[in-house]
């Protein structure tokens, strides 16, 4: 028989949380010269995967030479690549922390755990290719977009939350 695990800590306030996040964004601006966001990371890794499998084409490629460049390093050592890693680790280690970590998928009564994987990649997928529509991902275009006062960062964030909000209606049932 097990123990019964210890409850969960509360969340951070967010108001503390969101100056953390600011600290954490002026920081990369002062250390890096860059800011915050996911996207580069996976496009990375995306173009490497490419030259895996067609090195040929992803050579030749414009798009995927950008993300390889010469061959003289590795296109993993981008800082994007080590900023999600470390998102993701950090993640981890505040879940295990706050006694959070636990292995389930967020779903609705209705809805069962295949479907709701199913679309969570197929939202996933779009997302990812407006992210490169709009060269960035909600991350970049928020945190780094927003604090540099770009319009077309403000304007995609609106449209971002605004669609979600006009779609919330018709996939609200799935939580119900």
């Amino acid at each position: 028989m097990s123990a019964p695990s210890a409850p969960p800590k509360p969340y951070l306030n967010p108001y503390l949380a969101g100056f953390g996040l600011g600290l954490v964004l002026l920081s990369a601006f002062v250390i890096m010269g860059r800011g915050l966001g996911a996207s580069g990371a996976v496009t990375t890794t995306a173009a490497v995967a490419v030259r895996t499998v067609a090195p040929a084409y992803a050579g030749a490629s414009p798009f995927f030479s950008d993300y390889l460049g010469d061959g003289s390093i590795s296109p993993f050592k981008d800082w994007l690549v080590f900023q999600v890693i470390g998102v993701f680790v950090g993640g981890l280690l505040s879940g295990a922390f706050g006694n959070r970590l636990r292995v389930t998928v967020e779903k609705g009564p209705h809805f069962s755990t295949p479907r709701r994987l199913l679309l969570a990649f197929v939202g996933g997928a779009i997302l990812a290719m407006g992210a490169k529509l709009a060269l960035g991902c909600m991350s970049g275009q928020a945190l780094t977009g927003g604090a540099l006062l770009n319009a077309g960062s403000w304007a995609a964030m609106v449209c971002i939350f605004g669609g979600a909000y006009g779609f919330a209606w018709f996939v609200r049932r799935q939580w119900l």
